[in-house]
C-alpha cells in the first residue's frame, strides 16, 4: 500500500471535521426530540402545529409499539402509492421539458421501493429518465421522508430504554414532522446554498444546446443484409441536461439517501464540482449518523453510552478507509508491470478533481452510512480497494449507517454483546438498566440476520437463472462481484452499485425492489418491538455484577462482534469475488 501527504491530510481533516461537528448538532437533535424549545422552534412553531391541525394530528397523544409500527407500514404504503403513481404518469404530469413518458411498471415499482426504504438504488440514468416533476415531488419528498422514519424509529427505541412501565414510546407523526422541520430542511437549506456557491445547477430550465467545437460525424451502419440500420449524419451541438439538482443533492447527502440527479451521480460535474463541494458533500455523509450516537448519549441521560458506540464504529471505519486509501494510490499490479506512470493511483473510473484518495474516503463512508452516492465508479477500482465499500456494506450498514437505521442496527449489536457477555459470568444481562430477556434476543436476531440472508439467497437465486446471468458484462469473479454488491447493496438499503451489471430488467427491477423491501421492514417492525417490550419493564438499578458498557474493554468486544458476523458470514462470497479477482492479476 502507497499513502501521500495529500492523502493522509484529507484523511485527517475529513475524520476531525465529523469529530467536532458531532457534540453541537447531536445535542441541538436531542433538544428537537426531548421537545425542549430551539431557536428552530421558536422561528417554526407555528407551522408545525398548522400542520398537526391540518393533518388531524394530537401531538399530545402517545402510541403502543404496535400502533407506531402500523403507523410507519401505513405511511410507507401510502408514499409507495404516491411516488408509483407520479413515475408511471409522468408523462402527463407537469414540469417534464424534455417530454419524458411514464416509467415502465417494473422500473416503476424499483424506484418507487427504492427511495421509500431510503435505499436510493436506481436502475436508470436520472437526466434522461425522469421529469423535474419526478424528481422533486416524487424522489426528494421521499428522500426527506425516508430518513425522517429512520431517525424517528431510533428515537423511539432510545425512549424504549429511558421509560419505566409503560406501553407508549412517542408519537410517529410529531417524531417524523419534527424531524423533517426541525432537523432535515434546515441543514438541506444550508447545504443547498453552499453547493450553489461552488457551482452545482439549479434551475428549472430545459436541457441546454450546446454548439460543438469540433463537428461529429456519423457513419452509415448496415446490417448483413446491407439494410441501413444507422443513417450518416454530422452532430453539430450537444444537449446539456440540467436541472434543480443543488436541493436533490443537499437531501440525499444529509438523508443518506444517496440517490444523484444524474446517472453518474456525484461524479458529474452539476452535481460536484469542486474539491470543496466534495468535501461537503463528504461531511454531509458521516454529519447525522454521527451526531446521533450524542444524541442517544443525551437522552438515556449517560453521553459516555454515545461515545463509546461513536468510538466503536470509528474503530471499525477508520482502518479500513486507511486501507482503501493505501491500495487505490498504489495502484493497478498490471499497469506496473507495463511501465505505465502511477503516481496519483489507481485513476481509473476516478476525477481528476478529486484524486485517488478523496475516491477512497468517500466509497468507503458511503457504504459505511448507507448512502451510496459515489464520486467515483467502485467497479473500476482495484479488487482489493473494491473489497472495502462491500466489507462496509456486509457490516448491515451499523458502522454510523444510515440516519437512524444505523444506530438502531449498532444498538441490536450491543444487545447481543451485553447478552453474550452475561451468559459468560452466569448472569442475567442488563443494558442502561433493562433486562434483556429471550423476547429481546429473538427480535435482535431476526434483525441482525435478514441482511446476510436476504443479500447471498438473492445472489444465489441471480447467479443460477439466466435472467440473472444476462445482466453481467463482466464475466468470472467481477461478475459475481457485481451481483453479490447489488444485493447486498439491496438489503442493506445502500443503493450504490459495482454498475457493471445491466440492474434495468424485470427480473432484478423486482428482485431487488423484493430485498429492499424487506431489508428495510424486516428489522423496523424487530426493532420496534424491542421499544415495546423495554418500556414496559422496570429499572434494574447498577450493583458490583452490572457491566459496564461504555468502557474500552466494552467497547472491543462490541468491534469483535460486529466484525465476526459481519466478516465470517461472507468469506466464502468474498472469496469467490474479489479475493479471487486479485489473485487472477498476480498471475
Amino acid at each position: 500500500m502507497n499513502f501521500t501527504a495529500n492523502g493522509l491530510l484529507q484523511y485527517i481533516l475529513y475524520f476531525g471535521v465529523i469529530l467536532l461537528l458531532t457534540k453541537p448538532l447531536g445535542l441541538y437533535m436531542a433538544k428537537v426530540y426531548q421537545g425542549q424549545t430551539t431557536l428552530m422552534e421558536k422561528g417554526l412553531g407555528w407551522l408545525e402545529r398548522l400542520l398537526y391541525k391540518a393533518a388531524g394530528i394530537d401531538s399530545k397523544s402517545e402510541m403502543n409499539w404496535q400502533q407506531y409500527a402500523v403507523a410507519v407500514i401505513m405511511f410507507s404504503i401510502g408514499g409507495f402509492i404516491l411516488l408509483y403513481g407520479i413515475l408511471r404518469l409522468q408523462g402527463v404530469l407537469p414540469m417534464n421539458p424534455q417530454n419524458f413518458s411514464g416509467v415502465s411498471p417494473d422500473l416503476a415499482f424499483n424506484t418507487a421501493v427504492s427511495f421509500l426504504t431510503n435505499t436510493n438504488w436506481q436502475s436508470y440514468g436520472g437526466e434522461s429518465t425522469m421529469s423535474y416533476f419526478s424528481q422533486m415531488a416524487g424522489l426528494v419528498v421521499q428522500n426527506f421522508i425516508s430518513a425522517a422514519v429512520g431517525m424517528a424509529i431510533l428515537v423511539a427505541l432510545i425512549r424504549g430504554f429511558v421509560r419505566k412501565k409503560t406501553s407508549f414510546i412517542g408519537n410517529f407523526w410529531v417524531d417524523m414532522i419534527r424531524t423533517n422541520l426541525y432537523v432535515l430542511l434546515p441543514l438541506s437549506l444550508i447545504l443547498a446554498i453552499l453547493l450553489g456557491s461552488q457551482g452545482v445547477v439549479q434551475t428549472f430550465s430545459p436541457n441546454v444546446a450546446v454548439p460543438l467545437i469540433e463537428k461529429s460525424i456519423v457513419e452509415e451502419k448496415k446490417d448483413d443484409k446491407g439494410i441501413i440500420i444507422q443513417k450518416a449524419d454530422v452532430i453539430t451541438d450537444q444537449s446539456i441536461a440540467v436541472g434543480p439538482v443543488a436541493s436533490q443533492i443537499a437531501i440525499k447527502q444529509l438523508g443518506t439517501n444517496g440517490g444523484g440527479f444524474f446517472n453518474v451521480n456525484s461524479a458529474h460535474p452539476f452535481e460536484n464540482p469542486t474539491p470543496f463541494s466534495n468535501f461537503l458533500e463528504m461531511i454531509s455523509i458521516l454529519l447525522i449518523p454521527a451526531a446521533l450516537c450524542y444524541t442517544f448519549g443525551v437522552m438515556v441521560g449517560d453521553r459516555r453510552q454515545g461515545w463509546a458506540i461513536w468510538i466503536a464504529m470509528a474503530v471499525i471505519l477508520l482502518p479500513l478507509t486507511l486501507i482503501c486509501i493505501g491500495i487505490e494510490q498504489h495502484g493497478n499490479p498490471l499497469f506496473a508491470n507495463l511501465g505505465i506512470d502511477q503516481s496519483l493511483g489507481n485513476m481509473e473510473g476516478k476525477e481528476m478533481r478529486f484524486g485517488s484518495a478523496n475516491s477512497a474516503i468517500w466509497a468507503t463512508v458511503t457504504t459505511a452510512a448507507s448512502n451510496g452516492s459515489v464520486n467515483s465508479m467502485h467497479d473500476s477500482f482495484t479488487p482489493l480497494g473494491g473489497m472495502i465499500p462491500l466489507i462496509m456494506l456486509q457490516f448491515s450498514e451499523v458502522v454510523f449507517g444510515g440516519v437512524g437505521s444505523g444506530l438502531y442496527g449498532m444498538l441490536a449489536y450491543v444487545l447481543i454483546t451485553v447478552f453474550i457477555a452475561g451468559l459468560m459470568v452466569g448472569r442475567t444481562p442488563e443494558y442502561l438498566g433493562k433486562k434483556i430477556q429471550s423476547f429481546e434476543i429473538k427480535m435482535v436476531s431476526i434483525a441482525i440476520l435478514i441482511t446476510p440472508f436476504l443479500a447471498l439467497l438473492g445472489t444465489a437465486i441471480a447467479v443460477m437463472l439466466e435472467a440473472g446471468k444476462t445482466g453481467i458484462f463482466n464475466p468470472g469473479a467481477q461478475g459475481f462481484s457485481e451481483i453479490l454488491y447489488a444485493f447486498t447493496s439491496a438489503s442493506d438499503n445502500n443503493g450504490s452499485a459495482f454498475a457493471g451489471l445491466n440492474a434495468n430488467t424485470p427480473f432484478y427491477n423486482s428482485a431487488l425492489g423484493i430485498v429492499m423491501l424487506l431489508g428495510r421492514f424486516w428489522i423496523i417492525i424487530p426493532i420496534l418491538a424491542i421499544a415495546g417490550s423495554f418500556a414496559e419493564k422496570n429499572s434494574v438499578p447498577q450493583s458490583a455484577g452490572t457491566l459496564p458498557t461504555h468502557t474500552p474493554l466494552f467497547i472491543a468486544m462490541l468491534v469483535s462482534i460486529v466484525v465476526m458476523v459481519g466478516l465470517l458470514t461472507y468469506v466464502p462470497a468474498l472469496a469467490l469475488g474479489p479475493v479471487a479477482e486479485h489473485f487472477n492479476l498476480l498471475k
